[in-house]
C-alpha cells in the first residue's frame, strides 16, 4: 500500500472516534461513535482523541505472538528484548511462525513486520497533523496548551521510532486528503530527521508542565520531552552512523562529538528540572534488598519514572487495559504454560560479585550482585513461598526433571524454561493466576526512567573524556542497589552496568544497534544463547552445573545481517514516491 493509503487509516480512524467514560485518564469503555466535527470543541472528546497516541506508543507487555502461519502478517506486537540475548521465550510454538522467522532473518517476514509498524507510526502522525490543522477550532485553555504539547511530543516520538529503524523517512507535517491530493515526499536526511524530532520535542517541553496532579499522572511531561531530545542526540552520536555514503542512513561526515555535546546539554536540562530521583532501598540484607528492588518496577509512576505505558489498575485483560505478563512468565508450579520470559545464561553471567566474594563454579549463585536475586529466579530461589525446582535428580542412569521443568497440565504445547531460569523483575508475586484469564496484570511498562538517564549521561561523559563525572553517575546507580563503588570506569564496565541495571528493558536491545554490534550480538554463530542445566546426584548429593547452547543449531535459529540495521520501506511506498529502498532489500 502507498503511504497515502496508510495515512487513510488515520483519517478513517479519527473520523469515527469512540466516546468513552473518563473516570481516569486511561480508562476506556466505548459506548458510541461520533464524527470528528465535534471533537475540537468538546474537552472530553479532545482527550479521547489524544488517547490513541498514548495507546500506540508501545505495546509493552501486551504482546501478540501467533503460532499459526495464517495469522503471522498481523503479528507486530513482540516484546523487543526477545530479540536480544538477555531474555527469550521458551515455548516452542513461538519459534514455529512469525517470531521464529524474524529471528532467522526471513526477508518476507521482516518485510511484513516492518510494514505493520510503519503503518502504525504514520497513522498516529497523520492523526497528530490533523489536530494541528484544526488547532484554531480548539478554545484557548490550559487543556489546549497541554494537548498541543502532547501533539508535538508524539509527532517527535513517532518520527524517532521511524528514524531509528528506517533511517531518514518521509517527513510529513501537514494533512491531505489522499482521495483528492497526490503529493509525493522525498526521504529526509539524517540531519533533517534529527532537527525535526528535536524541534517538535522542544516545543513540547515549552508547553508541558514538569509534573501533573494525581488525576493526570502518566501524561507526557516536560521531562519526557527533554529525555526524547537527549535520546535523539545520544543515538545520533553513535560511531555507526558517522561517515555514511548516503545522507538518509547517517551523517556523510563525522558529527559524533557535536551530537555528544548536544546530548550532554539535553541531559543536564533534564536533571535541572529536579523532578526525578532514584528510588532508594533501606534494607541491608540480601532478601530485603531483593524485595525493595523488585518493588521499584511494580510501583506505577514513581519518583524515578520519566515515561511509562499506563495499564489499568484492575488488570482486567478483557474489559480494561491489562496484560498477561504474570501469567505468561509463571513457572509450572504456578500453573504457567507459556514460559515467555526466561533469562539466558548469557545474562546471568553479566552479574558480578559483591565485595568480599569470589565466584565459585560449584556454587554459582552465592555472593552475586544484589540485582541478580531480584531479576532472576534460579534453582533454589524462593518465589511466593515456593522453592524454585529447576534441576534434574539423577537416580542411576535416569534424570527426572523438577516441578518447574515439567509441563503443567495436559497440553502438549505447554512450555517450560529452556534456559534454566524464570524472570523475577517486573512480575508480581501477589498476582492471581488461574483458569480465569480475565485476571491479568497491571504493571506499567517502563519506557524511560531516571536510572537510564544517569547511565546515558555517564556514557556521554565517558566518551567526552570526563571520566570522573561518568564514574560518579555509575556509582550513584550502583549505590542504590547496595553495590560497592567502582574505583574507575572502563567502557566495558559501563556497558555491563547498563546491562544489569536495565535488564530486560527495551533499551538493552536498542543499545546493541546504536553501538554497532548487532551483527555480533544477534547472531547465533557469534553469540549463541546459553542455558543452564543442573543435575543433583541422589546418591552422592553432588550437584553438577552445565552451561551449553540453548539451541542445538544456533546459527539456524538466530541470523542477523548487516542490512537489518535498517528495515525495508514498504514497496508500494517506494514505487509511489520514487525513493530509494534501504540497502540490500529486494522485493519478494
Amino acid at each position: 500500500m502507498e503511504l497515502k493509503r496508510y495515512i487513510v487509516y488515520g483519517i478513517i480512524f479519527i473520523s469515527t472516534l469512540s466516546l468513552t467514560s473518563c473516570n481516569t485518564l486511561f480508562d476506556d469503555a466505548p459506548v458510541d461513535k461520533i464524527t470528528d466535527v465535534h471533537i475540537w470543541e468538546n474537552p472530553m472528546l479532545l482527550d479521547e482523541y489524544v488517547l490513541t497516541w498514548y495507546r500506540n506508543m508501545n505495546n509493552g507487555f501486551s504482546t501478540y505472538v501467533p503460532t499459526t502461519i495464517a495469522l503471522v502478517k498481523s503479528a507486530s506486537r513482540y516484546y523487543m528484548p526477545w530479540f536480544g540475548d538477555q531474555v527469550v521465550p521458551s515455548k516452542n510454538d513461538y519459534y514455529n511462525a512469525g517470531y521464529g522467522d524474524l529471528l532467522k532473518g526471513n526477508n518476507q517476514e521482516i518485510t511484513n513486520w516492518a510494514t505493520v509498524r510503519w503503518s502504525n507510526f504514520y497513522t498516529q502522525i497523520q492523526s497528530i497533523n490533523r489536530l494541528f490543522e484544526n488547532e484554531g477550532e480548539i478554545a484557548a485553555s490550559d487543556q489546549k496548551q497541554r494537548v498541543l504539547g502532547e501533539a508535538y511530543f508524539f509527532r517527535a516520538y513517532y518520527y524517532y521510532m521511524l528514524w531509528r529503524q528506517w533511517g531518514g523517512v518521509m517527513l510529513i507535517k501537514n494533512t491531505f486528503d489522499p482521495l483528492k491530493d497526490a503529493p509525493k515526499f522525498p526521504r529526509a536526511s539524517y540531519a533533517e530527521m534529527i532537527n525535526a524530532i528535536t524541534e517538535d520535542a522542544r516545543k513540547a517541553a515549552e508547553l508541558l508542565p514538569a509534573s501533573y496532579s494525581n488525576t493526570d499522572v502518566g501524561r507526557i511531561t516536560k521531562g519526557a520531552a527533554l529525555m526524547l531530545i537527549a535520546k535523539t542526540y545520544l543515538w545520533a552520536s553513535s560511531e555507526y552512523y558517522q561517515k555514511r555514503g548516503t545522507n538518509y542512513l547517517g551523517f556523510t561526515d563525522d558529527q559524533s562529538q557535536a551530537m555528544l555535546e548536544k546530548a550532554k546539554k539535553a541531559y543536564e536540562d533534564l536533571f535541572a528540572l529536579n523532578q526525578y530521583q532514584l528510588v532508594q532501598i533501606a534494607g541491608t540484607t540480601e532478601d530485603d534488598i531483593k524485595k525493595e528492588y523488585r518493588k521499584i518496577f511494580l510501583t506505577k509512576n514513581s519518583i524515578e519514572s520519566i515515561l511509562e505505558v499506563q495499564h489499568s489498575d484492575d488488570g482486567n485483560y478483557d474489559t480494561g487495559y491489562g496484560h498477561k505478563l504474570d501469567r505468561d512468565a509463571a513457572a509450572p508450579h504456578f500453573t504457567g504454560t507459556i514460559a515467555a520470559y526466561t533469562p539466558t545464561q548469557n545474562h546471568v553471567d553479566e552479574y558480578g560479585m559483591r565485595e568480599g566474594y569470589t565466584y565459585n563454579k560449584n556454587n554459582p549463585y552465592e555472593g552475586r550482585d544484589y540485582r541478580f536475586y531480584a531479576n532472576v529466579l534460579y534453582d533454589g530461589s524462593v518465589w511466593n513461598g515456593h522453592t524454585m525446582d529447576i534441576h534434574y535428580t539423577r537416580v542411576g542412569n535416569t534424570e527426572t526433571p523438577g516441578e518447574d521443568l515439567t509441563k503443567y497440565g495436559s497440553s502438549e504445547n505447554a512450555g517450560v524454561t529452556r534456559t534454566g531460569y524464570y524472570m523475577g523483575k517486573f512480575v508480581d508475586e501477589t498476582q492471581q493466576i488461574d483458569k480465569n484469564e480475565t485476571y491479568a496484570s497491571k504493571q506499567n511498562y517502563i519506557i524511560w526512567r531516571y536510572a537510564e538517564a544517569l547511565l546515558d549521561y555517564a556514557e556521554v561523559m565517558l566518551r567526552l573524556g570526563e571520566d570522573g563525572i561518568a564514574l560518579a553517575k555509575v556509582n550513584e546507580v550502583r549505590s542504590r542497589a547496595k553495590m560497592h563503588p567502582l574505583p574507575s570506569l572502563t567502557w566495558d564496565e559501563l556497558v555491563n552496568e547498563r546491562r544489569i541495571e536495565l535488564a530486560f528493558e527495551e533499551t538493552t536491545y536498542w543499545d546493541i544497534f546504536r553501538w554497532g554490534i548487532a551483527v555480533e550480538k544477534l547472531n547465533g554463530e557469534t553469540n549463541p544463547l546459553q542455558s543452564m542445566k543442573i543435575v543433583i546426584n541422589s546418591a552422592s548429593g553432588v550437584v553438577r552445573y552445565t552451561t551449553s547452547n540453548m539451541n542445538k543449531f544456533p546459527k539456524r535459529v538466530r541470523l542477523f545481517e548487516e542490512k537489518q540495521y535498517y528495515l525495508p520501506i514498504p514497496w508500494d511506498e517506494i514505487r509511489y514516491h520514487g525513493v530509494a529502498q534501504n540497502p540490500e532489500w529486494r522485493e519478494m
